[in-house]
């Protein structure tokens, strides 16, 4: 009989103290995840350098494209949903992310296709490479030197961008950002220039040391966040798309690295029916019957609640041709706040800050990435080691 629960470990409460101890820190992340994570700003330079030697400017020479599809899967996948949100609503081509094996049935000659795998090595971007070679497309790769990826695109005569794999792939996302954002740039599609490189590089870093393990809970916002979602339900929606792009990669790393169930998306989506979560039974209802006398210490499980986590992107400028009105946006935001407030829901909030679009959204996604590994922490996960993702590859593939 196989045991079901072989290599889950960990414990069901948060640790509160450990995440004021380096030194346990430190012992409980053998794989280095927050120094990983530390390393953004670092890929973002990095990655630049090493897409500057890929002459990428030969993918103007046919042209602006009739469409761009960025084939990968999990973070890879998440970068054409970055793309997307940073050309924004005046892209002159549509932009398209594409997370299953191959390429889209219209894909051909006049199209471009960006292929994305940290190992270089995943089946989604190996199909969408071969494919888009043997339709005639224009192909740039991006993933781990030496790799099956590395070879079709050599085969294809296509740029191609080494990127040094950290494992795992979500560690990763600046590092494969970064190459997309060049490509798209030199075709012509997105306005992003070495100086919105280095501000998003400088803000990354210190993101980063705001978020260090040596930095106390009180002064730590990754860490506050952490507690806060320890034992509830976390909601994360964001206030517009870019805020929304954060949103879903903090889904991705709340359910990765600390196992949580998470629910993301547009807080607009959320108006039109997710938004009555506030008001269920971990909600408005369970808040409603809480004992305010009660020692949170003695919950005996049966009493998880939502938290809330809103990402809040005020825009660069109110004059934007967006998708929606900045002031839509804001009094949304505003709206969800007070809802959740009435309803006992409690609410963390994260800013946008920077003067490019880029910048914006590394400030959102910066603190929950060290959020969410500081919250596995707090539970005696290994936030690099899944063992139901290894399980499930070993049993997909007998």
């Amino acid at each position: 009989m196989i045991d079901g629960t072989a290599g889950v470990s960990g414990r069901r409460d948060a640790d509160e103290a450990l995440l004021d101890d380096p030194a346990a820190l430190a012992e409980a992340d053998p794989g280095g995840m927050l120094r990983h994570t530390a390393s953004a700003g670092a890929q973002v330079r990095e990655s630049a350098a090493l897409a500057a030697e890929a002459n990428l400017a030969v993918l103007a020479d046919d042209g602006r494209p009739r469409a761009v599809v960025i084939a990968g899967i999990g973070t890879a996948g998440r970068t054409g949903d970055v793309l997307a949100t940073v050309a924004g609503p005046r892209c002159p081509v549509p932009v398209i992310a594409h997370r299953s094996a191959g390429v889209p049935g219209w894909v051909g000659a006049a199209d471009v296709v960006i292929a994305v795998s940290a190992s270089g090595r995943s089946p989604e971007a190996l199909g969408a490479a071969e494919a888009a070679h043997r339709r005639g497309a224009r192909l740039v790769a991006v993933g781990a030197p030496d790799s099956q990826l590395q070879s079709i695109a050599e085969q294809a005569r296509a740029p191609f961008i080494p990127v040094p794999r950290r494992a795992p792939a979500r560690a990763s996302l600046w590092a494969l950002t970064v190459p997309v954002l060049l490509a798209a740039r030199s075709l012509g599609l997105v306005k992003v220039n070495e100086a919105d490189l280095a501000e998003t590089a400088a803000r990354l870093d210190a993101d980063a040391d705001r978020c260090r393990s040596a930095a106390e809970s009180f002064v730590n916002p990754a860490k506050s966040l952490a507690l806060g979602l320890a034992g509830s339900i976390p909601i994360v929606w964001g206030s517009s798309p870019l805020a929304t792009v954060a949103a879903r990669r903090f889904g991705d790393t709340l359910s990765a690295n600390a196992r949580y169930p998470v629910v993301t998306g547009a807080l607009g989506e959320a108006g039109r029916g997710r938004v009555g979560l506030l008001d269920g039974v971990f909600g408005g209802l369970a808040e409603g019957e809480r004992d305010i006398f009660a020692d949170p210490a003695e919950d005996d499980g049966e009493g998880t609640r939502l938290r809330l986590v809103l990402l809040r992107d005020g825009g660069l400028n109110a004059e934007d041709d967006t998708d929606e009105p900045l002031a839509v946006e804001e009094r949304r935001a505003d709206a969800v706040q007070t809802l959740a407030e009435r309803r006992g829901v409690r609410c963390d909030v994260v800013t946008a800050e920077g003067g490019s679009a880029l910048e914006r959204l590394a400030s959102l996604i910066a603190v929950p990435d060290f959020a969410s590994i500081y919250l596995a922490l707090a539970h005696g996960l290994d936030p690099m080691a899944v063992p139901a993702i290894t399980e499930m590859k070993e049993l997909s593939n007998q």
